[in-house]
């Protein structure tokens, strides 16, 4: 009787040691793991190599959409700076020219003009319906924070359009070769009312019926910078 029960403690004490042991091994891994994310998560620095935006190659494809369809277009990054460590965003910020603003979905002669002319606000009285280049003839994007997300490089940032601030997340590809690099985003959308732009808006006017616009604006982008 006295062997059973030192037999069965023995085989508690055991039991206890390793289960002790792998629960050591699962919170030093989750440990391992946390430390990993702090590391590929960082505030931006203007260390590196310094690449300036081609501006001829960079720019930012937006999407607008309504009930009755979609409108696509363009606007230029016309210039900017990119930081650049061992193949790493470290740190950046992009000016882009909102009087660039140009419609790709419609031809010229058949609406084209006229969509790119309300955009910039350029009609007499529809100055301030969206982006009002004449007041606001740029916006800027600057870098904050970099992450890594399911293998892609998220740039955190402040977006300044008609001088209203509000926090963007991009995710984002880099290639680097010799003396160039090439940066190409995810489809991304921000929220135009948050600038300031609500023509057209059904989450501030509730009047509109089915002739609203979307608040959400779909971007991508695309810059090409060279030391």
């Amino acid at each position: 009787m006295k062997k059973q029960i030192l037999t069965i403690l023995a085989l508690a004490l055991i039991t206890v040691s390793f289960t002790a042991c792998k629960n050591d091994a699962k919170n030093t891994d989750t440990l391992n793991e946390e430390v990993t994310e702090v590391a590929n998560d960082f505030r931006a620095t203007d260390s590196g190599d310094l690449y300036t935006v081609k501006n001829a190659n960079s720019s930012i494809a937006w999407e607008g959409s309504k009930p009755v369809g979609t409108h696509t277009g363009t606007i230029a990054i016309n210039e900017g700076a990119v930081y650049i460590d061992k193949g790493a965003i470290t740190g950046g910020k992009f000016t882009i020219d909102m009087k660039s603003i140009t419609v790709t979905d419609l031809e010229a002669g058949d609406g084209k003009e006229s969509l790119e002319a309300h955009l910039m606000g350029t009609v007499e009285g529809k100055e301030g319906d969206f982006f009002n280049v004449e007041k606001y003839p740029t916006a800027q994007f600057v870098i904050t924070a970099v992450k890594s997300e399911n293998g892609l490089t998220v740039l955190e940032g402040d977006l300044t359009i008609k001088d209203k601030t509000n926090p963007v997340s991009i995710p984002v590809t880099v290639e680097e070769n010799k003396n160039a690099v090439m940066i190409k985003s995810e489809q991304f959308e921000i929220d135009r009312t948050q600038w300031g732009i609500n023509y057209g808006s059904k989450s501030i006017f509730d009047n509109l019926g089915d002739k609203f616009i979307d608040d959400a604006m779909k971007l991508k982008v695309s810059i090409v910078a060279a030391k």
